[in-house]
């Protein structure tokens, strides 16, 4: 099971990516949204910002989301993990419910891009 330090370097290592990228995916990682992202095996929520093409993380706390941001994730640690080191497709883990992604129509049509 991957640790809390685990999944916070998974996401740094995402959000790198995220700034790295070029043409259509880094303007759609440019968005100024509000994120959170809950660990279920963990019980543990990142929160903060995907700003500038980075998402930064501004607070980790115990339980789920304690405020609805724009863009909602929910997965294990391990699942971040497998997801940002590449070894799990998002659109798979979507669909079978491994990943839960919830956001308005508009950030959905501009994550496709991401994801």
């Amino acid at each position: 099971m991957a640790t809390i330090e685990e999944c916070r370097a998974a996401l740094d290592k995402l959000s790198d990516s995220m700034r790295g990228a070029e043409g259509n995916v880094r303007a759609a990682a440019a968005r100024d949204r509000a994120v959170s992202c809950h660990i279920t095996d963990l019980d543990v929520t990142f929160a903060g910002r995907l700003d500038g093409g980075r998402i930064e993380v501004h607070d980790t706390f115990p339980g789920p989301p304690r405020e609805r941001a724009q863009i909602r994730l929910a997965m294990t640690g391990d699942d971040l993990v497998a997801l940002v080191d590449g070894e799990m497709h998002f659109a798979k883990a979507w669909g079978s419910g491994r990943v839960r992604l919830e956001a308005g129509l508009r950030d959905l049509f501009h994550l496709r891009k991401l994801l």
